[in-house]
Formats: structure tokens, C-alpha cells, sequence
């Protein structure tokens, strides 16, 4: 086995690092000694600020032509990622759902928001007050208000 480089043949397809020499199919064992270590893995893309990631979401919901699946789809993505959406954001959904006028959205929501609070007990509560004043406005009912927490 050549020191520069690593070739294997997986299903009878021919593959080669770079420089290197392709053999034809079974003519290597599929076990290589000596693998090419990864090399840099640098991203050129801008990072994002919180308060930009904040902004991309209230304007994504705050689209007034929005639809039912773009709606679901946003917070799909958005309660995807590794954080608690802040108020400002669930603010924006919240209004996006008045006026689809999905009412089970709006709750699914704020289950949601109560699920990826997890076990840190002091995030649910502050986003309910700081939902309060829409919540009121807009006249959504939290879970426990409506006893689904009891379920």
C-alpha cells in the first residue's frame, strides 16, 4: 500500500484520494490501513448575531401574506434548533396565527415552547408574561388555562 494516499473499492466502484492510483474493483481489500485525516473544514459564511437570527424570524412571521404551512413549517425549524425562541419571536407567531385565524396552532405553540423549556423550570413562565399582554389581545388561552397540562 502506497504512504500518500488511500484507495478502496466499495460495490465495484473505483475511488482514490487525492494523487493517487485507481485500481480496479476487488483488487484492494475493503479495510484500509492507513486513512487521509479530514482537512480544515472553515465555513466563509457571516455568522449570524442573535439579535439578526431574532429579526429574520419576527419578519418571516410577520409576512402578511403567510400561509398555514409556512406557518408550521417556520416553527418546525425554529423549535428545531438548540434554543428557546424569544418572546419577540413567539410574539410574531403568535400574531401570524390570529390571522389564519388557527387558534390550534397558537396553542401547539406555546406546548411547544413549554416542551423545549425543559427541565428549566423559571423559562415557560417568563415567556407566558412576557406573552401575557398578546395573549390577552389576541384571546389565546395557554394549556393551562384550557387544562391541558393536567392531561
Amino acid at each position: 500500500m502506497r504512504d500518500s494516499f488511500a484507495v478502496w473499492t466499495w460495490r465495484g466502484e473505483h475511488h482514490s484520494c487525492a494523487l493517487g492510483q485507481v485500481w480496479g474493483p476487488r483488487q484492494h481489500p475493503l479495510l484500509i490501513e492507513k486513512t487521509p485525516l479530514a482537512s480544515r473544514c472553515y465555513s466563509h459564511a457571516k455568522v449570524e448575531t442573535d439579535e439578526e437570527f431574532d429579526a429574520r424570524w419576527v419578519t418571516y412571521f410577520s409576512k402578511p401574506d403567510i400561509d398555514a404551512w409556512e406557518l408550521k413549517k417556520g416553527m418546525n425549524t425554529l423549535i428545531g434548533y438548540d434554543l428557546v425562541p424569544e418572546p419577540k419571536i413567539l410574539d410574531s407567531a403568535l400574531r401570524a396565527c390570529r390571522r389564519l385565524n388557527d387558534l390550534a396552532s397558537a396553542i401547539r405553540i406555546l406546548e411547544a415552547v413549554k416542551d423545549k423549556s425543559g427541565p428549566h423550570k423559571d423559562i415557560y413562565p417568563y415567556l407566558i408574561q412576557e406573552l401575557q399582554p398578546t395573549l390577552i389581545e389576541l384571546g389565546i388561552s395557554t394549556p393551562e388555562d384550557l387544562g391541558m397540562d393536567k392531561l
